[in-house]
C-alpha cells in the first residue's frame, strides 16, 4: 500500500490525516518540521506528501524546487491557513499537485489523495520564482478560494476560460491573473470590450482592416488578434458581440486563422483566449442573439465570479487593501475602526467590488481624520441610498420630463409642412435630452458612474462612452 508522508507543526491536523489516511489503508508517517520531510523524500521514502506551508524550520516553498529535483515524480499537496491567491499560484508554480486552504474538508482531501496516486505526474514542472508580487485577487472566503484554485490550476494551460459575473466583480482582474501568472506572461495582454465599441467596427477592431477596406479607412490597421499574438485576449462583455462578429470569431476558434476586413490571405493566430459576461448567455442563445457553437468553444472552463454580497467576509481585506492602493497615489493614510469595517460587511454592495473601493477612495479623500469611524461609513452609504432613491422615487420630474420633449417635439413638427418629410427627428429629439438626462443622473449619483449606469439601465461602459463622446465633467462627491 501506498506511504503518505504528513507534514504540519499542528499536532491536532497531524492526528486527525493520519487517522483518516490510516482508515483507508495507507501506510503514514508524520513530522513537524520541514528538515525532517526533505530527509525522508530526499532518501525516496513516500509515495505522496501533504504537507503545510509555513513550518517551524522553514517554509514548505522554500524546499519544494529541492524536493521536484530529486523526486519529480513525487506528488505533493500543499495546505495553507494563509488563503490567499498568491498562496495557491505559488503552491502550482512550486509543482504541487494541489493545493487545499484550510480549514480543509477531510473527504475531499482523501479523493484527492486518491486521484494524485492513481494518476502519474510530469516530470516536467514550472518552478521558477514569480516575477510580480502584487496581489491581483483579494479575500478568504471559502468561495474565493475556489476561485483561487481554478485559476491557479489555469494559469499552466492554454485552455479557453469563460469568466461569468455581475458589473464590478473583477472579471478582467481574473483574466490579467491567467495571463501574469501563465505560460504567457511575456506576452502581451489585450482587452476589448464589445459593449464600449460601435457595432460596425467590432470585426475591425478585432480582426484589422486593409487600407481601402470602407470608408475612412486610409491605412491597414491591426486587429487585437495581431496585437495579442503570443499573449492572451481578453473578450470583455462576449455576450454585446453582434452575430456576424460571432462567426468569424468562431472560424478563428476553429482553424486558428482568420482574415483581415477587406483582406484575402488567411492570417495564423497564436493567442489565448479569456472572455467574460455579465449575462445569462444561455438566455441569449434562446433569444437567437448568441450561437450556440460559439458558446461552446468559450466555455472550456466556466468561472463564476461571487458577487460581493455573497462574501462578505472578505469585504475587511478588500478594504485595507484599498486604503493600501489610495496611500500608494499619494492619499493620506487612513485606518478602519473595527464597528465601521462590521457595517461595511453588512451592506449588501449593489456595486460589488468596484463599489467598495469607490467609497474607501472617497473615505480617503474627503475627510481629513485619521481614523474612519462607523459614522463616516454610515453617512457616505446613506448619501448614497438617499441619492438613488431621489432619482427613483421622482426628484426628477418624470412628467415634466415627457413636457419638455412632447413641446420641443411639436416645435420641431411647426416648422414643416405636411409634405415636407423630417430626417433623423429621432437623433434630433434625443441628442437635446440625452446630455442633460445624464448630467442629472450623474450629479444624482455623485459622480459614481457604476450607479448612474444603473439608475439607467445602460452598462457601465456604455455609459462612459456617452461620457466622453458629449464630453460631460463628471465631479465625484457632489450632489
Amino acid at each position: 500500500m501506498a506511504e503518505i508522508l504528513i507534514a504540519d507543526d499542528d499536532a491536532a491536523i497531524r492526528t486527525v490525516l493520519s487517522q483518516a489516511l490510516s482508515r483507508e489503508g495507507y501506510d503514514v508517517r508524520v513530522t513537524s518540521n520541514a528538515g525532517t520531510l526533505l530527509r525522508w523524500v530526499s532518501a525516496g521514502d513516500g509515495d505522496l506528501v501533504v504537507t503545510d506551508v509555513v513550518m517551524p524550520d522553514e517554509n514548505i516553498f522554500d524546499i519544494m524546487p529541492q524536493m521536484k529535483r530529486v523526486r519529480p515524480e513525487l506528488p505533493i499537496l500543499v495546505m495553507s491557513a494563509q488563503n490567499t491567491f498568491m498562496t495557491a499560484v505559488t503552491a502550482t508554480e512550486k509543482g504541487a499537485y494541489d493545493y487545499l486552504p484550510k480549514p480543509f474538508d477531510l473527504k475531499e482531501l482523501v479523493a484527492t489523495v486518491e486521484r494524485a496516486l492513481a494518476q502519474p505526474i510530469e516530470a516536467e514542472q514550472t518552478t521558477g520564482k514569480m516575477d510580480s508580487p502584487t496581489m491581483p485577487l483579494v479575500g478568504r472566503s471559502p468561495a474565493m478560494q475556489e476561485i483561487y484554485r481554478v485559476i491557479a490550476r489555469m494559469t499552466q494551460t492554454d485552455l479557453t476560460v469563460m469568466v461569468n459575473g455581475e458589473s464590478g466583480t473583477g472579471k478582467e482582474l481574473v483574466a490579467k491573473a491567467l495571463h501574469e501568472f501563465g505560460k504567457r506572461k511575456t506576452g502581451p495582454f489585450v482587452a476589448i470590450n464589445m459593449a464600449a465599441i460601435p457595432r460596425e467596427l467590432i470585426e475591425s477592431e478585432l480582426f484589422g482592416h486593409e487600407k481601402g477596406a470602407f470608408t475612412g479607412a486610409n491605412a491597414r490597421s491591426a486587429g487585437r488578434f495581431e496585437q495579442a499574438n503570443g499573449g492572451t485576449l481578453f473578450l470583455d462583455e462576449i455576450g454585446d458581440m453582434p452575430m456576424e462578429a460571432q462567426t468569424r470569431l468562431l472560424r478563428v476558434l476553429q482553424e486558428g486563422e482568420y482574415t483581415t476586413v477587406g483582406g484575402r490571405t488567411p492570417i495564423s493566430t497564436d493567442v489565448r483566449i479569456v472572455a467574460a459576461t455579465h449575462q445569462d448567455l444561455s438566455l441569449l442563445i434562446e433569444k437567437g442573439q448568441f450561437r450556440e457553437d460559439l458558446f461552446y468553444r468559450l466555455n472550456v472552463v466556466p468561472l463564476r465570479l461571487p458577487p460581493l454580497r455573497e462574501r462578505g467576509q472578505d469585504v475587511p481585506d478588500l478594504a485595507r487593501h484599498f486604503l493600501s492602493k489610495a496611500e500608494e497615489l499619494g492619499l493620506p493614510r487612513k485606518v478602519f475602526e473595527k464597528l465601521a469595517l462590521e457595517r461595511m460587511k453588512a451592506h449588501h454592495w449593489p456595486g460589488n467590488v468596484r463599489e467598495l473601493e469607490n467609497l474607501v477612495q472617497r473615505l480617503t479623500a474627503l475627510y481629513p481624520q485619521e481614523r474612519i469611524t462607523l459614522e463616516l461609513v454610515e453617512a457616505e452609504l446613506s448619501a448614497s441610498r438617499t441619492n438613488t432613491a431621489e432619482l427613483e422615487t421622482g426628484m426628477v420630474d418624470d412628467q415634466r420630463l415627457q413636457a419638455s420633449v412632447a413641446a420641443f417635439t411639436s416645435q420641431l413638427l411647426d416648422h414643416h409642412s405636411d409634405d415636407q418629410a423630417i430626417e433623423n427627428l429621432y437623433q434630433t429629439v434625443l441628442r437635446e435630452i440625452e446630455e442633460p438626462l445624464l448630467n442629472v443622473v450623474l450629479r444624482a449619483a455623485r459622480g459614481n458612474q457604476i450607479q448612474a449606469a444603473k439608475m439607467l439601465g445602460l452598462n457601465r461602459n456604455t455609459l462612459r462612452k456617452k461620457i466622453r463622446e458629449l464630453e460631460l465633467q463628471v465631479v465625484r462627491g457632489v450632489s
